[in-house]
Order: structure tokens, then sequence, then C-alpha cells
């Protein structure tokens, strides 16, 4: 490669959410301008590749908007399907749902994760409402360690629960963002 990389922010047209960070030389600008298709420099692999190439999670191109000094772009894309390898909506998620991807995918042995993911959604559910209820009656009669204590308890299986029927934890950001319109 002859050429310089240049940093390539990738985010969601819709939603404005960074979905990930590429490289780009100019032969990977190039295909991305002309073919709609977000296209990268594999700094480890030597190569261009076209994201989705395997996965089929392409980014389809909104605009490319090069910063002041041109080592770097923005690309605004529509995602057609999650952009992260590992799944999810964007390759910056929480540390928290990345551990529970992690979890469920390594099955680990006497992972807590595992077992609830295996006890499967309606178990899940009833475990999400035993959160909150414990979380109200924290806020109502405890200290403040408690109340965060429970609602740490209750985020975790809100994760696991919507982990459990194949959602993004960005869904819920995307539809709290529609009712602030």
């Amino acid at each position: 490669m002859s050429q310089e990389l240049r940093a390539a922010i990738v985010q969601d047209d819709a939603t404005g959410r960074v979905l990930m960070l590429g490289w780009m030389d100019d032969e990977a600008l190039a295909l991305t301008r002309s073919s709609g298709l977000v296209h990268f420099f594999s700094r480890s692999r030597q190569r261009l590749w076209k994201k989705g190439e395997t996965s089929g999670n392409t980014l389809r191109v909104v605009e490319v908007v090069p910063d002041c000094d041109d080592d770097a772009v923005l690309v605004r894309a529509s995602p057609d399907g999650p952009t992260c390898h590992d799944g999810s909506t964007s390759c910056f998620t929480p540390w928290l749902w990345r551990r529970i991807l992690q979890r469920e995918s390594d099955a680990t042995e006497g992972s807590y994760v595992v077992s609830l993911l295996n006890e499967g959604t309606p178990q899940i559910a009833r475990k999400v409402g035993e959160e909150a209820v414990e979380l109200v009656v924290a806020a109502l009669n405890e200290n403040d360690e408690r109340v965060v204590s429970e609602a740490a308890d209750l985020w975790f299986h809100l994760l696991v629960l919507l982990r459990s029927r194949g959602l993004d934890p960005a869904a819920l950001e995307d539809e709290l963002r529609q009712r602030d319109r």
C-alpha cells in the first residue's frame, strides 16, 4: 500500500449513532463513493474489503464528508443489519451488553447469563418483574446504595431479556429518540 490511511467514522444517517471506525486509503474511498457501499482497507489483512462482504450487513452511503485537512472522513450511511461483527448495532456498545454477548457466545459453563438465556424469555421476564419490585421497595424504604444495587440488577436483567428476544439495546435509544420529537 503506497497511500496514507485516513480514519473513516461511520455514522447512522437516521439516528446519528456512531456505528464504527474503519480505515480508508484512496482506493477504498473512491470505491465507497462510486459503489454507494462502504469499503475499507484492512490493516490486518492488507487488502480492500467491502463492509458486509461475508455477513451481508452492508452500509449504504448517504454522504461522505472529509474533515478540514482531509485526513479523516465522516461517512453517513444507512446500515443493512447490525454493524459490529458481534451482532450489535454499533461497535461502540456499552460494556455490559458486550459482556452479555460474550458470555452467550462462549457458552461459559456456570455463567449466570447462559443459564438465564437457557431458561428462556418467560423466566427472564419474571426475573425482570422481580427486580423491578425490589427496586421500587428500595427506592421507597432504603438507602441510596441499595437503590443503586437494585437498579443495577434490573438493568442487567432487562438487557438479558432484550437479548433473549433478539433485540439490541440501541432499539430502546431509537424509541426514546422518536418520542422526543
